[in-house]
């Protein structure tokens, strides 16, 4: 698969890579891969995060992964569902920080595999946007995997990548509109090709 990555594509995970190093992660995720993107230049991804205004709000993006991390991971869909049984996942969050500190419930807190295998290995969150980079690629016709479907597959997984990007108005159609035009045919299957990405 990774033969049909462009350059900018392979800069993206390596930049993913180098995203997870800073911040200490053991793991490189799915946050990672968007940090990596949002750092490409002259492609037609970066194009599109700029003309969603992402590049001016990458501290708003980096503020709302930490607090979804506070949460373990669950998006605020996860959160409303769960206040709409009564159950108060800040109030859990905060109890939990009280006893075991900040960040306790960070699922990649320390996690440290990497120290003996040399590489910090790929979430499986992020090894499915990658293969779902290719899902995307193929319904759209196209022989390559660029950095654009590296972030059409970001926006079409459920998650809080995902969640982050559309409370930022980076939803799937806004990502693929800003991409191929508004006259954006859903070349990549719309709603089936969602549908695809996110079977992954």
């Amino acid at each position: 698969m990774f033969e049909r990555f462009t350059r900018g594509a392979r800069a993206t995970v390596k930049g993913a890579v180098a995203q997870a190093e800073r911040a200490g992660a053991g793991s490189v995720t799915e946050e990672h891969l968007l940090l990596a993107l949002l750092e490409q230049e002259g492609g037609r991804a970066s194009f599109a995060v700029t003309a969603l205004g992402l590049h001016d709000r990458r501290s708003s993006l980096e503020a709302s992964f930490t607090e979804a991390r506070r949460r373990g991971g669950l998006t605020r869909a996860d959160t409303e569902a769960l206040a709409g049984i009564g159950i108060d996942v800040g109030a859990i969050v905060s109890h939990v920080e009280g006893t075991h500190g900040e960040g306790a419930l960070d699922a990649d807190r320390g996690g440290r595999r990497w120290w003996w295998s040399g590489h910090r290995p790929f979430t499986p969150g992020a090894k499915t946007v990658l293969e779902n980079s290719l899902r995307v690629a193929l319904g759209r016709g196209d022989r390559f995997i660029g950095e654009e479907h590296l972030l059409l597959a970001l926006t079409a997984k459920p998650g809080s990548v995902a969640d982050v990007l559309a409370e930022h108005g980076a939803t799937h159609a806004a990502v693929q509109r800003a991409l191929y035009g508004p006259d954006a045919d859903g070349g990549d299957g719309g709603e089936a090709g969602r549908g695809h990405a996110q079977a992954g």
